[in-house]
């Protein structure tokens, strides 16, 4: 019998992880370029997290780092890591796919006509140090997705339409394993930064995923909120089941979304936080909304999975502490320590791909367990670099240590045909 769960895929923390300042309108990841960033401790606090959902009973995947750094992609640039310019060879190191929000989009089951789960890899084209994700993700989803009947995996919008997967798409049911509304966010313009989803990249996925024009709406994105630094939606936006939790100047025309949104799910509940308790600025230092809001297993009501730095925020945690105080959908919440990828610019929910489907038709070997924790844990700890800061990107033995790291794992995890 299908068990129909939702099940968070965290991208596992890659070896090279650096703060280089890649990501334009990214206020974290410029605010600490040049910093010192610490890989092995980066990827003990994503392998924390993991464990706590497990612990709350939710369902854990999780995604190995890609090949770092990315050889063939400077050789197509006419170059390699030690004659390649400073922001090139740093482009190819980032460990950025640690991001898994960013690895695709996702149509469950339930909302697509062929009743299988539908996932289109990310093409991340705005950012050069994305955009040559994509093929190291595909194969991933191809492994870990592979049984047909219950899936159907995508290759990646074509150019020039950029497309950042999961972060800028949200889905609103009744249950999981209910048909949903899947919104897409897209953006127009951001001020000094770019509009990373295209309207365009949006529709085409809608179009492959097969889903019907009404349970489909298309959002735009403030553009007062992408120039505030929300460069995606989920650093302003969540949802989760009926209910979604927004800021309130997340959207460029709010009250004709959630007229929609309530014209299509009349069992949506909107928590709106306003501006005067919690503004843009707060919301995004925080990623308050950058929290991973799920459902607790035997009703247990929903919780936030949110970074430490909502905590420490005076204005977001009590507003927070108000909102659980209440008898709204939101019962608890529940810092977590992910302060290495916090620092490059992603929260909770950065670091995961919500897929709704049956754990026993993905393929074992990604989804986690205590002891698989542990035995990744035992590889991070051993071979993972203390430290790494900018400026070693240089030094030809890092690449060799890093490739070497990630080999271990993808040897101890029993997907060594990842190498390739």
């Amino acid at each position: 019998m299908s068990r129909m769960v939702e099940i968070n895929f965290d991208g596992i923390i890659g070896p090279s992880h650096n703060f280089a300042g890649l990501s334009l309108g990214n206020i974290a990841s410029s605010t600490n370029a040049g910093a010192t960033a610490y890989p092995r401790e980066a990827a003990l606090q994503g392998i924390a997290k993991m464990r706590h959902n497990l612990e709350l009973g939710l369902a854990q995947g999780y995604f190995m780092p890609l090949d770092r750094p990315n050889s063939g992609w400077l050789e197509a640039l006419g170059t390699d890591v030690a004659a390649a310019e400073p922001h090139l060879r740093a482009a190819a190191f980032s460990a950025s796919s640690m991001w898994a929000a960013n690895a695709a989009t996702v149509s469950p089951a339930p909302d697509a006509p062929d009743d299988k789960c539908h996932l289109t890899v990310a093409n991340l084209q705005t950012m050069p140090h994305r955009s040559h994700e994509w093929p190291g993700t595909l194969a991933q989803l191809q492994l870990a997705f592979a049984d047909h009947e219950h899936f159907a995996v995508h290759a990646p919008v074509p150019s020039p339409f950029g497309d950042e997967g999961a972060a800028n798409h949200m889905r609103l049911c009744s249950g999981h394993d209910a048909p949903g509304l899947e919104i897409f966010v897209y953006g127009k313009s951001g001020g000094p930064f770019p509009a990373r989803q295209h309207i365009e990249a949006s529709k085409a996925v809608a179009r492959k995923h097969g889903l019907h024009e009404q349970r489909v709406i298309f959002a735009q994105q403030a553009e007062m909120a992408i120039a505030a630094g929300a460069f995606h939606n989920d650093v302003v936006a969540v949802a989760n089941e009926r209910v979604l939790f927004t800021h309130e100047q997340a959207f460029e025309q709010p009250d004709a979304l959630y007229e929609a949104i309530r014209a299509k799910l009349p069992e949506a509940e909107i928590i709106i936080v306003p501006a005067d308790r919690v503004s843009l600025a707060d919301a995004i230092t925080s990623y308050l909304f950058n929290a991973q809001l799920v459902s607790l297993p035997d009703g247990g009501g929903m919780a936030l999975i949110l970074p430490s730095e909502a905590h420490e925020n005076e204005a977001v945690w009590t507003y927070l502490t108000d909102l659980v105080a209440g008898n709204g959908p939101i019962r608890r919440l529940c810092p977590v320590d992910v302060r290495q990828s916090m620092a490059n610019g992603g929260g909770p929910a950065c670091l995961r791909l919500r897929v709704v489907a049956d754990p026993a038709t993905v393929d074992p070997r990604f989804m986690a367990t205590p002891e698989k924790l542990d035995m990744i844990a035992r590889v991070v700890s051993e071979y993972w670099p203390e430290a790494i800061s900018p400026d070693q990107l240089q030094d030809p033995p890092l690449a060799d240590l890093v490739r070497q790291a990630r080999s271990r794992l993808l040897d101890v995890c029993r997907l060594a045909e990842l190498e390739d």
